[in-house]
């Protein structure tokens, strides 16, 4: 699963340096998510969790399958409710939409280290959050997304894949530095178009 935030909530962090492309940008960065993780040979089936009709639209055309924020209960509870929708005896991740930088092959790397135990998680570049929660067939999918979740998936029992080829997998976007570091490693092509967008807009705000 893939949770995508109603556009206009979006990146709110990036508001000041985006200014005018913040819905464009959110939206760009959620394609290339949704983009790379299909080209994975581990994926089966991408599910879109989202209530924003213009997100629905653009997912849905790249092949996601779109389930509704439901029961509106948090970002928890609308990934339980999306695995309700994935393949039968298939194993079942939930993947941050904030992966504009991901690779294919990192992913798969990933999710191979992932199948190892019953459930685990790989951590976000600064070690707080997570990225990626993914559970074996059979056992209970009980994400933990949120503050210190890094803290919670292993106070749950989840194992912490830690590779040091899945940078890609790691560097989500939620800052103008967070966006820098992820250009550095390579952008989708959907976000390096907006993103350019927005790095000239912060050069001309800070010279101007």
């Amino acid at each position: 699963m893939v949770p995508v935030k109603v556009l206009a909530k979006a990146k709110s962090r990036l508001a000041a340096a985006a200014g005018p492309h913040r819905e464009a940008l959110a939206l760009a960065v959620a394609a290339d998510t949704v983009s790379a993780a299909f080209r994975s040979d581990r994926v089966q089936k991408v599910i879109v969790v989202t209530d924003d009709p213009r997100a629905a639209r653009a997912l849905s055309g790249l092949g996601a399958t779109i389930v509704p924020d439901e029961p509106d209960a948090g970002l928890n509870a609308a990934l339980s409710y999306g695995a309700g929708h994935a393949l039968a005896g298939t194993g079942v991740g939930a993947l941050s939409a904030d992966l504009p930088a991901l690779r294919a092959a990192e992913l798969t790397r990933a999710l191979d280290a992932a199948a190892g135990a019953p459930r685990s998680f790989v951590a976000d570049t600064p070690l707080l959050g997570t990225t990626l929660y993914a559970v074996r067939p059979g056992a209970p999918f009980e994400p933990r997304f949120g503050t210190d979740s890094r803290l919670e998936h292993r106070a749950q029992g989840a194992r912490e894949v830690v590779l040091d080829d899945i940078a890609s997998v790691r560097r989500d976007v939620d800052t103008l530095a967070d966006l820098r570091d992820a250009h550095g490693l390579g952008l989708g092509p959907r976000t390096s178009a907006v993103a350019a967008l927005v790095f000239s807009r912060v050069a001309e705000t800070s010279t101007g």
